[in-house]
């Protein structure tokens, strides 16, 4: 069953407080850049530096006492572990967070400076398999998008996104697992119904782009290296919000991605992570599809990319 705006609405109440209400701004750098009016939606700057804190939050603070008490467990492949770790540290809740080995190292020692116990798995279908096991020990599971409180939660961004934006034809959001589109879908498509709504994935982080082709989740393997953006699958649930709600799901390189995130610090003035990267060359597939008038809106949903990392991945793929 899909998330309603009474239930993002909701979510907004109970997360206010712990989180930002985050800038929403034009953009004349990427406007010129892309040639076409932009809208930036800067999650960047959230605490924790990606929307990721907003789901962590609203889970944390659902919890009964007893689940407070035994602790919490999250997989991750960064943002969502950091978030998790950050909030739960916050409400003084024992975090678990098991990522795969490629995850960033900056994401590993902000969750463990957070107080939180950090596992590191071979990869992230391991990750997912051990949580699997620590649930079982009593450890309630605090999912990355596999969730309706999550989604809402997320959806969040959306809410402000409706509020806070001139008039808009289109929006693209990153997906990796699809909690974050899946909500902010919900409320576009009730608040500004005439919205064309992009998803945005790598190559090598297909599973919303799968699940679509075969009518619902499948594995994928992973290869990308935007960690970030890797769910082994989507779910059930964020399958079916993309499928009702979103206009389509584009795919772009690694080394798109990373030049995305290039050209957003040189023409927007932001360090953003290659999960925001990505949407600058979907949105000139965007512009190609759309044509002229359009007038764009870009969810940019983290930070959490240190400068070495960047370096390391441009000179990698020869960019400049």
């Amino acid at each position: 069953m899909l998330i309603t705006v009474a239930d993002v609405e909701a979510a907004a109440e109970r997360i206010t407080g712990h989180v930002i209400r985050t800038p929403t701004v034009p953009s004349p750098g990427l406007s010129a850049l892309l040639g076409a009016q932009v809208t930036a939606k800067l999650e960047l700057l959230q605490r924790t530096g990606s929307f990721k804190a907003r789901g962590a939050t609203a889970k944390l603070l659902a919890l009964s006492e007893a689940e407070r008490a035994a602790g919490v467990v999250a997989v991750s492949g960064g943002n969502h572990g950091i978030g998790v770790a950050v909030m739960a540290g916050v409400l003084d809740i024992k975090a678990t967070v098991v990522m795969p080995r490629s995850a960033p190292g900056r994401a590993v020692d902000i969750a463990e400076a957070a107080g939180a116990s950090v596992i590191l798995a071979d990869t992230m279908d391991a990750a997912f398999a051990l949580v699997d096991e620590l649930r079982i020990k009593g450890l309630t599971l605090v999912h990355p998008f596999d969730d309706p409180v999550v989604i809402a939660a997320q959806g969040t961004v959306g809410l402000e996104l409706a509020e806070d934006a001139g008039e808009l034809t289109d929006v693209l959001v990153s997906i990796g697992g699809g909690a974050l589109i899946s909500g902010v879908a919900t409320v576009l498509r009730a608040r500004r119904p005439g919205v064309r709504i992009w998803g945005v994935e790598t190559e090598g982080a297909r599973a919303m782009s799968a699940a679509l082709a075969s009518g619902g989740p499948v594995p994928v393997e992973l290869s990308s290296i935007v960690s970030t953006l890797s769910a082994p699958s989507a779910s059930q649930l964020t399958y079916e919000h993309v499928a009702a709600l979103v206009t389509d799901v584009l795919t772009v390189t690694d080394a798109e991605a990373v030049q995305g995130t290039l050209d957003l610090a040189d023409h927007a003035k932001v360090w953003a992570e290659p999960a925001a990267g990505c949407l600058l060359p979907a949105a000139r597939r965007v512009l190609e599809r759309v044509g002229e008038g359009a007038r764009l809106g870009l969810v940019l949903c983290g930070g959490n990319a240190t400068t070495a990392d960047v370096t390391a991945w441009a000179e990698r793929f020869g960019l400049r």
